[in-house]
């Protein structure tokens, strides 16, 4: 194991196509990722990358993808969209017409994730995405799936818990980055809130790579809210708001909507971190955690430096799901295996049935159905204190 993770260590740094599963040509589905494998979002895109891979060795290992008679098994190559939509067009060109993908096993970030979308409706590949934009599904794009819980599904009922947890909170200020990200998360949140009767008084957004967030934290603080929500910032601006936010006196609820692990939050936070609510970071210091989950955690923190979070499961997911589909389908192609998506059930990362839905929300079923996982950082650690499960997906499965 430890020359696999080795050999993964190297392929991320370098930010280079990546061969999880060696096998004949005409064997090989190869699944595209459209990542950031530098810049702030880089430990996410790294985990994604080797969830992918995994999911990949895992399925070759249970025999492959049976279809008309044939075995197929799937190749993960990624590339770093750097986090911005003129790379993410740079690497969908790479993919869809240099290296042939019919599949994309996971995009990361809105604006490269819609560039690249562009070219692969037009084009007929399958799209699977952890882009949280609303704007990227419905009856125009069937092609595109969303891989893991946006800001959509997590916001609501993430946001009711706090609220719940908290009654004494009435104002909130959201903070995000200055991109399609951050614009679509901000509307979202900024619903959440207010329909648990709060005051929104303040939706600030910064650019990417900034590295000084005083005068942001100043701003801030200056309004006395009552709750902070960072919202979709990653984890490293994260951190780095909350101990400008210390370091000024202000004290409240903090919360980092799409939070997705206690290690790049506390890397940069320090001690300011402490009681931070997070809606997308998983836990695996429990009794319910397997052992194949902890040392896939242990896998995604040796190649990102931070846990495995529900972005870089989503990567994993899309594999197990296109496997059910097309051997439902008998069908490796991508229009077929679509159209199939929304009528099967596979076994998730989380250990339960997933499915597809939201036709109410969306206009058509592209959203992967996950439990909502409230965690807290306490005494430095990251705490699961509530696993929602949305009620379409226990309809569909009887979980």
């Amino acid at each position: 194991m430890h020359s696999i993770l080795k050999g993964l260590v190297a392929s991320a740094a370098v930010a280079v196509a990546s061969t999880a599963v060696p096998a004949h040509a005409d064997e090989i589905i190869k699944l595209g990722l459209s990542v950031p494998l530098s810049g702030a979002g880089a430990s996410w895109g790294k985990g994604s990358e080797y969830m992918c891979q995994q999911a990949a060795e895992e399925v070759k290992a249970a025999g492959g993808v049976k279809v008309d008679g044939k075995t197929y098994n799937f190749q993960c190559i990624a590339y770093d969209n750097k986090y911005n939509a003129a790379e993410g067009a740079k690497v969908g060109r790479r993919l869809l017409n240099e290296d042939g993908v019919k599949f994309i096993g996971g995009s990361l970030g809105t604006a490269p994730a819609r560039a690249l979308q562009s070219m692969s409706e037009r084009k007929g590949v399958l799209h699977f995405t952890v882009a949280w934009g609303k704007s990227m599904k419905g009856p125009k794009y069937p092609l595109t799936f969303t891989e893991m819980n946006t800001p959509i599904e997590i916001s609501r009922p993430l946001v009711q818990y706090i609220k719940q947890a908290n009654p004494q909170i009435k104002t909130v200020v959201l903070v995000n980055p200055n991109d399609a990200t951050g614009e679509e998360t901000e509307a979202v949140a900024d619903q959440a809130w207010k329909a648990t009767g709060l005051s929104v008084v303040s939706t600030d957004r910064y650019e990417r790579g900034t590295t000084e967030f005083q005068p942001l934290a100043a701003k801030i603080a200056a309004l006395k809210p009552d709750a902070v929500d960072l919202c979709s910032s990653p984890p490293a601006d994260a951190g780095l708001i909350l101990k400008e936010l210390a370091a000024l006196g202000w004290k409240g609820v903090q919360v980092v909507e799409v939070g997705t692990g206690a290690g790049g939050l506390l890397a940069t936070g320090g001690d300011a971190a402490e009681n931070t609510y997070l809606g997308a970071a998983i836990t695996f210091d429990g009794p319910t955690a397997t052992e194949r989950q902890r040392a896939l955690d242990a896998g995604v923190h040796k190649v990102s430096g931070d846990s495995l979070n529900a972005i870089q499961v989503g990567f994993y997911d899309s594999v197990m799901a296109l496997r059910a589909a097309m051997e439902k389908a008998q069908s490796i192609d991508p229009k077929v295996v679509a159209q199939t998506l929304p009528t099967i059930t596979f076994t998730s990362f989380y250990g339960g049935k997933s499915a597809f839905g939201g036709q109410s929300e969306y206009g058509s079923p592209q959203q992967m159905l996950e439990p909502v996982i409230v965690t807290q950082i306490k005494n430095g650690k990251l705490v699961e204190l509530s696993r929602l499960m949305p009620e379409e997906l226990k309809k569909k499965t009887g979980q």
